[in-house]
């Protein structure tokens, strides 16, 4: 009776079966590095003196795209020349990429049954499509390069169900925030998160993509959610090669089952520093210095629109800088097309291409000694996203848009 993530990593292993604590070594379908870790998996992957597994490995520089100094430079260079080396085809150049995660799911790397690493933590996005990923270290990435394979402790499954229908406003972001808020950010350590239900079922790949993006702030080892037909429409025309769609047993047995009704699901904000630390948007008065709306958990165009149907006809408020960041270069010029971005500038935003910039306090948008932000991005430790004196909200792209325009965190049914 195994969960989607027992039967994946099984059948990765060429086990028939296995259980949670078992220690298996799993086939892995793509392995993907980024500008940081790219870096350190290369100079270990040179001690392997052998030649890398061209077609699994996936190179993306995102996290200081463009470059903001010497050393991010360095870093992109030496994943340039990686490439240009042992000649990797799927390698993303500035200019035609984006954020990673929201790459490797729109070219076709992620579909359902596969076994996807990344050397990022966030590599638990491309459950939304049904795949088990999970984030590991720069060496073990490279191991993965080299051999193709890695091990794995196959971890325990807990079951997230939410049935209900969403209010106004409420998206993925909001469901994810109230799990975390309700088992904390250590509530799934080491374990797979299984989301079911009604709600699940009826939202976007978008929202579905913010929820297991943010498995990693509860602690998770990966977030799953099983393919549907949504998926399947999503991978038509864009998936890359063959795959086989997992499903858990009909009594599959999980270590823990979570109940939730989305119809009592407000529009929320995690408060500084911990991810865990929700509460409705509607109960803070918070004002702000910075809006910021992007990343890999809320950069895609379904966000950019929600933001933009506030903006449109507003302005961001006097004293309050909005700086947005679509995913990708596809989602930037489908902004263009629909006339988003026209709206974020005559609302005074700040729109920039595809990047991880402040997101992880590396540029575009780095906060100042005692400067509060509400943002979409997924973590708000101290110092995430600049100055350690600096105070990061966590919120959905809603949220984020309504906040720009009152200069407070702001529930965006108050502006109805």
């Amino acid at each position: 009776m195994p969960t989607i993530a027992e039967k994946i990593l099984g059948e990765r292993s060429g086990s028939r079966e296995v259980s949670p604590g078992d220690i298996v070594e799993a086939e892995i379908d793509y392995v993907m590095v980024n500008d940081v870790t790219g870096l350190p998996a290369f100079e270990v992957f040179k001690e392997f003196n052998t030649e890398p597994l061209r077609e699994k490995i996936v190179l993306i520089p995102d996290h200081y795209v463009p470059n903001k100094d010497i050393a991010s430079a360095e870093q992109a260079k030496a994943m340039r020349g990686f490439s240009s080396r042992y000649k990797i085809q799927n390698y993303f150049e500035v200019g035609r990429g984006g954020v990673c995660h929201q790459l490797m799911i729109e070219e076709g790397f992620v579909a359902p049954g596969r076994l996807i690493v990344g050397a990022d933590s966030h590599t638990c996005s491309y459950g939304a499509l049904g795949a088990f990923a999970t984030g590991i270290g720069s060496t073990e990435a490279a191991a993965v390069m080299a051999l193709g394979r890695l091990w794995f402790n196959v971890p325990e499954s807990q079951k997230f169900i939410i049935n209900g229908k969403p209010g106004r406003y409420v998206m993925g972001k909001d469901i994810i925030l109230n799990i975390i808020g309700d088992i904390g950010v250590s509530g799934s350590l080491y374990k797979s998160m299984e989301f079911h239900g009604s709600t699940i079922k009826g939202l976007s790949i978008a929202d579905r993509i913010s929820i297991t993006n943010m498995a990693i702030e509860a602690g998770g080892k990966a977030g799953i959610i099983q393919p549907d037909e949504k998926v399947m429409a999503y991978l038509r025309g864009r998936v890359k090669g063959e795959f086989t769609p997992v499903y858990p047993d009909r009594n599959a047995e999980y270590v823990e089952k979570f109940t939730y009704d989305a119809s009592e699901f407000v529009p929320t904000v995690a408060e500084p520093f911990l991810p865990e630390n929700t509460k409705p948007a509607s109960e803070l008065d918070t004002e702000i210095d910075q809006a910021y709306l992007g990343s890999c958990t809320n950069g895609r165009i379904e966000d950019l629109r929600v933001a933009a149907e506030l903006l449109k006809g507003r302005r961001v408020k006097e004293g309050v800088r909005m700086i947005v960041v679509p995913a990708s270069k596809r989602v930037y010029e489908q902004a263009l097309d629909e006339g988003l971005i026209r709206i974020f500038m005559d609302a005074d935003a700040y729109v920039s291409g595809p990047t991880c910039g402040a997101c992880l306090g590396g540029y575009m948008g780095v906060l100042a000694a005692g400067e509060v932000c509400v943002s979409s991005t997924n973590r708000n430790f101290i110092g995430r996203m600049g100055h350690k004196d600096s105070r990061v909200y966590l919120a959905n792209p809603a949220v984020v848009a309504a906040s720009a325009i009152t200069g407070r965190i702001t529930d965006p049914n108050e502006l109805e």
